[in-house]
């Protein structure tokens, strides 16, 4: 069990340990494992199951402004694992075609249907086309542009940085657009990547996309198929989401992070983390803060 917290107080932790005891485990080991930027601590615990700690934690998380994630031993980095992510408000900062509707001046009407199929208030393929539609006649140059202007959720390159270092593989699955992707992939390095695409005719884009959507079901498949491409079983994936659209996704992976979700997203998941650093997933897995500077110090040698 991980416990982040910014900060995590004595009286937090003193609650939590005495929670555990309650649920019929015993602590064998505390460790942590980053006191930047985050506090984390790692609690060894045995004689309960993974299912009902995690359910007797989520009002302690709650309570005391705490990310708590419950797994099973098994799923730390003793072997090879996959991680997969969304990218819109995930892996970046941004909604792509929130970048994409500024250069066709209809931002605002984007965002609002963007958000409320976010929140699981829309079909996420119809809200996906009636977006793209308010696109259409803008000029191809300006996937260039929005390339330019996607801004990196802090933390994600050490996050990608120190998850390569050590042996995983890692992908992105998105409802936004293999313009950007594409792109995405290549600048960090990434084993996957699968979007949906713009479609782009003499030099403009149509208004439509072209392919197989990639939708909240579709993520989940995405999941699968790379994790039999990555010879890694379904149970040592883990997946990073924030959206409805990415909830399938979360709950077939063996460890679904909701990150800086919804709360539809917060409370499907199996665990949440509520701090803007990407790389805080890391203390999830059991990789410490030594782990993470070696690989960050690695790459500058």
């Amino acid at each position: 069990m991980t416990v982040l917290g910014h900060p995590l107080t004595a009286e937090s932790t003193a609650a939590i340990a005495a929670r555990i005891t309650r649920a019929g485990g015993n602590i064998d080991r505390i460790f942590r494992l980053a006191k930047y930027p985050v506090t984390a601590v790692e609690f060894a615990v045995s004689g309960v199951e993974t299912e009902p700690l995690r359910t007797a934690l989520v009002t302690d998380a709650a309570t005391f402004g705490v990310d708590i994630a419950v797994v099973a031993a098994g799923l730390h980095r003793r072997a090879q694992r996959l991680v997969v992510m969304d990218v819109d408000s995930t892996l970046i900062q941004d909604e792509v075609i929130e970048l994409f509707a500024a250069h066709a001046g209809c931002e605002d009407e984007v965002a609002e249907v963007t958000a409320a199929a976010m929140r699981g208030e829309l079909d996420f393929e119809q809200s996906l086309h009636a977006r793209v539609a308010l696109l259409k006649g803008l000029d191809a140059s300006v996937v260039d542009k929005v390339r330019s202007e996607v801004r990196l959720t802090p933390g994600a390159r050490t996050l990608i940085r120190t998850l390569k270092r050590l042996g995983y593989q890692v992908g992105v699955v998105s409802g936004g657009f293999t313009q950007v992707t594409d792109d995405l992939k290549d600048r960090l390095g990434l084993d996957f990547a699968q979007a949906n695409t713009l479609e782009i005719i003499d030099g403009r884009l149509t208004g439509k996309v072209t392919g197989e959507i990639v939708d909240r079901a579709g993520k989940a498949r995405l999941l699968r198929r790379f994790a039999a491409e990555a010879g890694v079983p379904l149970a040592q994936t883990v997946a990073i989401g924030d959206g409805a659209n990415d909830l399938d996704m979360l709950n077939a992976a063996g460890l679904g992070v909701a990150f800086n979700a919804k709360p539809v997203v917060r409370e499907a998941a199996h665990t949440a983390v509520n701090v803007p650093f990407l790389d805080t997933v890391l203390y999830l897995l059991g990789v410490t803060r030594e782990e993470v500077e070696a690989a960050d110090t690695h790459d500058e040698d």
